[in-house]
């Protein structure tokens, strides 16, 4: 997540040029595929596709702006817009309706709305854990989740919750009645003004900011979501399945190039963060702030162990966990259709 509200109609304003783009694209038919190395044909027009982001500009999506700045999408005949999220802005629906291709967001999100019967199919999966925790001072008095009962608790809800009501379940609380659970905004104000006994936060953001405002982490107790065993898998690329349909060629070139800026921003988080702050809007955030999140995504996006050349693959165990964490939890009300909700097709593809 992030800490701004600024940015917003840019990216609405954004979003409907994508959607009158890919009108364009479609009048003209399914669209020219490229060959698979070298950039475009010789006359051929680029691709055109817009990728959805969560959030606003920041190094949660560093891999994307990598590639952008490097001229990895460009190489394989793409002409990839990025556009930025907002507290508005619902990566599913926007990828559904047309006004961006291929979107990011968390798998949990992703399976709740391909279950309300979105046209959604996920091609690649970047982070391997979860970033989520819950933060508290040591004086709410939350040293274990348990602890959460009767506490005030704090998320940004729209899709961002679910790893939460999978903790609130598994501990047996009701989240209308055991806890107060309430919408927290995009800074940690209310958490830093005492208004909230637990604030979600991302291990790569929000945490950050608290430490950053001078609380050590000696005065915080934090709650872990891979360690509570509700962990789901988060920032993953999804397609319109309608789209992906006719454009397979041009997705797999997309994941290869997104695969390049992710490895090589792991490898130089500086370079990666100077690319992001080209994109991030003026005052809105540091570059201290940015490489500080930079170092932290990636070891959710190639924890210890984790060999980098396998940055997007979907692990089918993984993701077979999260759907089975999801139902049991209620994000969603039937078994996913894993058969359907994701594609190992366009990695295979991407990596051949």
């Amino acid at each position: 997540m992030g800490m701004t509200r600024r940015g917003r109609r840019g990216a609405l304003a954004k979003a409907g040029a994508a959607l009158a783009l890919a009108a364009a694209l479609a009048a003209c038919g399914n669209g020219q595929e490229t060959p698979a190395a070298g950039g475009a044909a010789d006359g051929a027009a680029a691709v055109k596709i817009g990728l959805q982001l969560k959030w606003v500009p920041q190094a949660q999506f560093a891999g994307y702006y990598m590639a952008l700045e490097k001229g990895y999408y460009k190489e394989e005949g793409l002409d990839v817009d990025i556009l930025p999220g907002g507290p508005d802005i619902v990566p599913e629906q926007q990828v559904a309706s047309g006004a961006a291709d291929i979107g990011v967001d968390w798998v949990a999100s992703l399976l709740a709305h391909q279950e309300q019967g979105l046209p959604l199919v996920e091609i690649a999966q970047i982070y391997q854990k979860s970033g989520l925790v819950l933060v508290s001072k040591k004086s709410a008095g939350i040293a274990a989740a348990a602890d959460l009962k009767g506490k005030k608790v704090g998320n940004w809800m729209g899709g961002n919750e679910f790893e939460l009501l999978a903790l609130f379940d598994k501990l047996g609380l009701d989240p209308a009645k055991d806890v107060q659970f309430a919408k927290q905004g995009f800074t940690m104000d209310q958490f830093l003004a005492g208004e909230l006994d637990a604030a979600s936060a991302m291990t790569y953001n929000e945490y950050q900011v608290v430490l950053e405002q001078g609380i050590p982490e000696s005065e915080l107790n934090v709650i872990d979501m891979n360690e509570e065993g509700v962990a789901m898998l988060e920032d993953n690329l999804f397609a319109n399945a309608d789209w992906l349909a006719d454009n397979k060629e041009a997705a797999a070139k997309f994941v290869r190039a997104s695969i390049k800026g992710w490895q090589e921003a792991i490898e130089q988080p500086e370079a990666a963060v100077d690319a992001v702050m080209k994109a991030a809007e003026a005052d809105s955030t540091s570059r201290d702030h940015q490489l500080k999140m930079m170092q932290e995504v990636a070891k959710l996006v190639a924890p210890d162990g984790f060999d980098p050349a396998g940055i997007g693959k979907i692990d089918e165990a993984a993701f077979k966990q999260t759907a089975d964490i999801a139902l049991q939890f209620g994000v969603i009300s039937k078994a996913a259709d894993l058969g359907a909700a994701y594609t190992t097709e366009i990695y295979d593809m991407a990596v051949k």
